[in-house]
């Protein structure tokens, strides 16, 4: 297999058959010319069933996660509704971390009930959790390691040797690591979910959702399910994830760098009570992180000492980190997840410390953020 940086650049990006152009075209038509009824030109009869640009997309977000099967999204969550639909029955059963993303947990707290499933949270970093967890009705683990916010990291290859034995199926939200950064697949894992909102498309200005797997069976189904829900981006939405893509690697490498010195320096700021980042040596993950991926990538969340006041000063007091949802783009961006990206779980199980502060590191001057977060900390103890 060639490398990652190759794959990013060439997979399903070869230069156009017609004109030569070495970039994938904006297809913006909204249906296809037929040679006859049924007489398909390359497969393409209209935009919501299939795109060209968005097959190029596909097949190089397949490609990266070592996949034979890719499919872009609308969004991350529309992502994740549409295999939910796929892998999910009323009376089924599905495990999700106990830290989870503030949006799956409200699609699965709020939505799926409707249908008739439920649910369990549980610390997928306790196999034996999750071995108790499971019923006979559980047909799906939803993992996410990292986690977001609280960067809590699973072992995947030991969850899906549990969830394979229980007959369930192991999905894992790669979004925070990326392709780059760690291979779902590879472990075990059954399907692979991304946000390419996120680090895949990297700009801060695309919406976007992708599900990468092997398994004929499922992928007919999403197929199936995508095309009659709807749930798929845009001609343009796809070109800019996937010109995003070419520069994922070199941007990944960046980001990780940034974080671990931004990581060191909250741990000796007196006014932060905790740093979670698997990159340091005492995170509980630190052993599995360095095991399953490429480094530790550039989410790093904190505990401030002076609790959600002193959080919100924190927030408000950066010049660099711009206050802002959303992760994983070339800026850096910082939020108070208890407020805004994970509001959704406040009063339940996964509610998040009213101290915790999220940080997205973004790929500027790492000494320019390190100071910019040195100021907010020391208006924040004052």
């Amino acid at each position: 297999m060639r490398g990652f940086s190759t794959r990013a650049i060439h997979a399903g990006q070869d230069p156009d058959p017609t004109t030569g152009a070495v970039i994938v075209p904006i297809h913006a038509s909204s249906t296809f010319a037929q040679d006859g009824v049924g007489g398909l030109r390359g497969g393409y009869e209209y935009s919501r069933s299939a795109n060209p640009t968005r097959t190029a997309l596909q097949e190089c977000l397949a490609a990266l996660e070592g996949g034979r099967h890719g499919f872009a999204f609308g969004s991350g969550m529309g992502a994740s509704d549409v295999l939910l639909r796929v892998l999910l029955k009323p009376g089924d059963h599905i495990v999700i971390p106990h830290d989870a993303y503030g949006g799956t947990f409200r699609l699965v707290d709020k939505v799926l009930p409707q249908w008739g499933v439920e649910y369990s949270t549980v610390d997928l970093a306790d196999v034996d959790a999750l071995r108790a967890a499971l019923r006979p009705t559980t047909e799906v683990v939803w993992c996410e390691t990292p986690t977001n916010p609280l960067l809590g990291i699973a072992d995947i290859a030991a969850l899906a040797e549990v969830t394979r034995a229980a007959g369930a199926r192991l999905v894992v939200d790669n979004t925070f690591a990326s392709p780059y950064l760690q291979q779902p697949l590879a472990l075990g894992a059954d399907v692979v979910l991304h946000s390419t909102t996120k680090y895949v498309g990297g700009h801060s200005d695309v919406v976007g959702g992708a599900l990468v797997l092997d398994d004929d069976e499922i992928a007919e189904q999403l197929r199936f399910t995508q095309n009659s829900v709807g749930s798929v981006p845009g001609p343009f939405d796809a070109w800019l994830t996937l010109r995003g893509a070419k520069t994922l690697a070199v941007r990944m490498e960046r980001h990780s760098d940034n974080a671990e010195r931004i990581a060191d320096a909250l741990a000796a700021h007196p006014a932060v009570a905790k740093v979670l980042y698997p990159g340091l040596p005492g995170h509980p993950g630190h052993e599995v992180a360095a095991k399953q991926m490429r480094r530790f990538g550039g989410m790093v969340s904190f505990l401030v000492a002076g609790g959600k006041e002193a959080a919100l000063t924190v927030c408000a007091s950066t010049q660099l980190f711009t206050l802002a949802e959303s992760l994983g783009g070339v800026e850096s961006l910082i939020e108070h997840p208890g407020q805004m990206t994970h509001a959704s779980a406040a009063g339940s199980a996964l509610e998040v410390p009213d101290s915790l502060v999220r940080l997205s590191v973004g790929i500027e001057d790492a000494e320019d953020l390190v100071e910019d977060l040195r100021t907010a900390l020391d208006a924040a103890a004052s």
